[in-house]
């Protein structure tokens, strides 16, 4: 890599570790851990399976157990068995994880504060290179 990729390369990684710290802290504001706010941000657009959670958060099923059986314990999420196969439960957010999922948006203000340090114009190029970067991979596999 070129001296301008690696800085590149570095800066990508400070943006994503600062973009995961202050996830973190606005989590912690809620009284959640970050996986905990990731799985009830999941739950926001529709419940899952326990194994579908697992895929989703890429985690193994046993952390989306213990995630779960937290966020349950606390009233947030309810999870139910399946009515076709009684080993499968399907998790859903309840209203107050609902309540406790909006204070981590509200206290997670770090994209649209760094977001506004940029000019219209300057979103607008970000945007687009980052379309790019998030595109799939069409390149064959080696």
């Amino acid at each position: 890599m070129t001296g301008a990729g690696d800085a590149l390369d570095q800066q990508l990684w400070d943006f994503v570790y600062l973009y995961d710290a202050a996830y973190d802290r606005a989590a912690r504001a809620a009284g959640l851990s970050a996986a905990q706010a990731c799985l009830l941000d999941a739950l926001t657009r529709g419940g899952r399976s326990m194994g579908e959670l697992a895929d989703e958060l890429l985690c193994d099923a046993s952390n989306v157990t213990q995630l779960v059986t937290r966020l349950e314990a606390g009233g947030l999420v309810s999870r139910i068995p399946d009515p076709d196969d009684r080993r499968v439960r399907h998790v859903s957010i309840t209203p107050a994880g609902r309540r406790v999922r909006r204070a981590v948006g509200r206290a997670f203000d770090f994209p649209s504060g760094r977001l506004g340090r940029l000019t219209e114009e300057e979103r607008l190029q970000l945007s687009g290179l980052m379309a790019k970067l998030l595109a799939p991979d069409t390149s064959p596999s080696s």
